[in-house]
């Protein structure tokens, strides 16, 4: 399933879909006409059958205590969803597997994350957006065959130095390894890490994607 996230007020599948505009409106013709062009936002299991799923913001099971989430279908932008397939190849030849906490992420829930926790620098402005609300970043961990994740330096959105990209102080040897191998996987295929959070990493071209408030679907 593809949502197309580029036109306005466009109704596909029973979504309504809208582009965000952030103060005025500066854009070029051949800007406006690249972003209506973006491609299209699809189910990540579609392009990656072997990707675990966990939306944590589906579920009251988060650092904001409440579901944020309408459904639990984690969805990116085309090119990126294939990026994220050839890391997922790439470790199951490793007897290794990525697990998804958070993929796109609707605007509006960005404001709403944000009333609750405004000005940290684990969450971007809604003035700006988040590269999650464009479909072009993701939160991901590392499981073994049997999907068990594997020891990392926090769990998911401990917003502490322990998640601070390479600390040491109170992240034992084998999970600095593995953040690493994480790490390693991720650049491979052109998504780049983010200082603050082990687990967020974004396509490296995710300026050509716009930003979407698509709700996220249901089985």
């Amino acid at each position: 399933m593809t949502l197309s996230a580029d036109r306005p007020g466009a109704v596909l599948g029973g979504f309504v879909l809208a582009i965000v505009v952030l103060g005025g409106s500066g854009a070029t013709a051949p800007a406006r006409a690249a972003r209506r062009e973006a491609p299209p936002l699809v189910r990540l299991r579609d392009v990656c059958p072997g990707v675990r799923v966990d939306l944590r913001y589906a579920t009251a099971d988060n650092v904001f205590r409440r579901r944020l989430y309408d459904g639990t279908i984690a969805m990116l932008r085309a090119p990126v969803a294939r990026r994220l397939a050839r890391v997922q190849d790439h470790l199951a030849r490793q007897g290794l597997g990525l697990k998804v906490w958070d993929a796109y992420r609707p605007y509006h829930v960005q404001g709403i994350m944000w009333r609750i926790r405004p000005g940290t620098r684990y969450l971007s402005n809604p003035r700006r957006g988040s590269k999650h609300n464009r479909g072009a970043a993701v939160d991901v961990t590392l499981v073994d065959r049997a999907g068990a994740e594997l020891p990392m330096p926090t769990p998911f959105d401990e917003f502490s130095p322990r998640a601070h990209r390479g600390a040491t102080r109170g992240v034992s040897p084998e999970r600095q390894k593995n953040s690493r191998t994480l790490e390693a996987a991720m650049r491979a295929e052109g998504f780049f890490p983010n200082r603050w959070e082990w687990w967020h990493f974004t396509a490296s071209d995710w300026q050509r994607y716009p930003l979407a408030d698509v709700p996220v679907p249901r089985e």
